[in-house]
């Protein structure tokens, strides 16, 4: 007799314990600049007027991140605490969800812990989760929403479940942030697409075959197409309610006006960049840089400059694995890429920042983690470890100023800008 196959031990606990660490970590000093800075000088205004439905202001976006700060300041108070201690949790949420989604796309626990490492020493998703941004939320609901549909193809027993997580999750991500609109669909069109290959006759109504077997074609439309756009709408009930600038004409209107003003042509900035200058981690962008609380402190935005660089030969792995060895994560990962980063390609935004490339470099950091892990199954095992521990090292160095830590003198930024790009 055959020796029944090996069965992988779930790392959830690892995966809490990783996650909770990076939250505290987060945490430490998280009221540090005392003052708003970069973006929160739009965003918070905006969730003090939803507490008080006074003017509806920063109408451009959609309003579930701001609802999320403001709901910070209405139980925490009016301070960085309030303001910073939503968005903390958001970043820890989607650490584990990202976590959560390579186990469930893989069972390989390597990767599963890898693409936390990563991640959590990647830069953009700490430096995100200490500041009161939208982005954040965007990138949590996404993660939420790739964790619960990979978990359903994993444990269809629990597909429905899933899906109605992931639908609810997929609403909220598009309602934090209209970057999310184009990978929100995926999932749905990738249900169909893999149910069409299943070759089932009845395909609208037939409950066998992938992704999820036992849900039928129209009832995944229902929970990965319509919930989601029924979630989207549901956040925008407030705006009905301002005294100023209410919604009147009805929701396609305003979202005409959302559109206007996404597309309006702004001023030059002197940090805007271009996707070529993102993807070879070129630009920085400088969130702090003064005299704040009793010494001089900075933030910048750049990514890990080890991982940025080598996770691009990943994502091209990632895309030949999908292909020729029919590894379903790796080939995602690859198309996800492509996709998230071809929006800002084609987007009608006159004016693109760093900022802008969070969720097609959190991307590229798990097809990392894949890679690294087929490394280490080829016997690289220590040249993969490298990478980790490299990572984790560039990560203490730029700590200080990923953390508005205090610093030595005023030209102290000089330690971190490697480039003249990230000055």
């Amino acid at each position: 007799m055959s020796r029944a196959p090996e069965q992988p031990i779930d790392p959830i606990r690892w995966c809490a314990a990783l996650a909770f660490a990076f939250w505290v970590l987060v945490l430490w000093n998280l009221a540090i600049p005392s003052a708003p800075y970069f973006d929160e000088i739009h965003y918070l205004p905006a969730a003090r007027d939803l507490l008080d439905l006074s003017t509806f202001s920063n109408r451009e976006h959609p309003l579930f991140g701001k609802e999320m700060i403001a709901m910070g300041i209405a139980i925490f108070g009016d301070n960085p605490w309030g303001w910073r201690l939503i968005p903390s949790v958001a970043g820890a949420v989607a650490l584990l969800a990202i976590m959560r989604c390579v186990w469930f796309g893989t069972l390989d626990r390597y990767a599963t812990i890898a693409a936390g490492i990563l991640v959590a020493t990647g830069f953009h998703l700490f430096v995100h989760s200490r500041i009161a941004m939208l982005d954040i939320f965007m990138i949590a609901g996404l993660a939420v929403a790739f964790w619960q549909m990979a978990a359903a193809m994993r444990e269809p027993e629990m597909g429905r479940r899933r899906l109605i997580a992931s639908g609810i999750a997929l609403g909220l991500a598009m309602a934090s942030k209209w970057n999310a609109l184009v990978i929100a669909a995926l999932p749905g069109l990738a249900f169909f697409v893999l149910r069409w290959f299943a070759g089932r006759r009845r395909l609208l109504i037939s409950r066998r075959g992938m992704p999820v077997p036992g849900i039928t074609l129209v009832e995944a439309f229902v929970w990965l197409g319509l919930l989601p756009l029924a979630i989207y709408a549901a956040t925008f009930l407030p705006g009905y309610f301002y005294t100023t600038n209410a919604i009147t004409d009805g929701i396609v209107a305003h979202h005409l006006l959302m559109l206007d003003l996404q597309t309006q042509v702004l001023k030059a900035h002197p940090y805007q960049s271009t996707w070529p200058e993102w993807v070879i981690n070129w630009r920085a962008i400088w969130y702090l840089y003064e005299p704040i609380d009793g010494a001089q402190r900075g933030v910048i935005l750049i990514g890990n400059p080890l991982t940025m660089l080598i996770g691009l030969p990943a994502l091209l792995w990632c895309a030949w694995q999908g292909i020729a060895a029919r590894k379903p994560l790796h080939g995602a990962v690859a198309l996800l890429y492509t996709i998230s980063l071809g929006f800002w390609i084609l987007a009608a935004k006159p004016v693109q920042f760093y900022y802008h490339y969070f969720l097609p470099s959190t991307v590229m950091l798990i097809g990392l983690a894949l890679t690294l892990s087929d490394l280490r199954e080829a016997g690289w095992k220590r040249l993969t470890s490298g990478v980790l521990v490299a990572s984790v090292l560039l990560f203490a160095f730029f700590y200080e100023v990923l953390a508005a830590e205090p610093l030595a003198h005023a030209n102290s930024f000089r330690t971190w800008t490697w480039l003249t790009s990230w000055i």
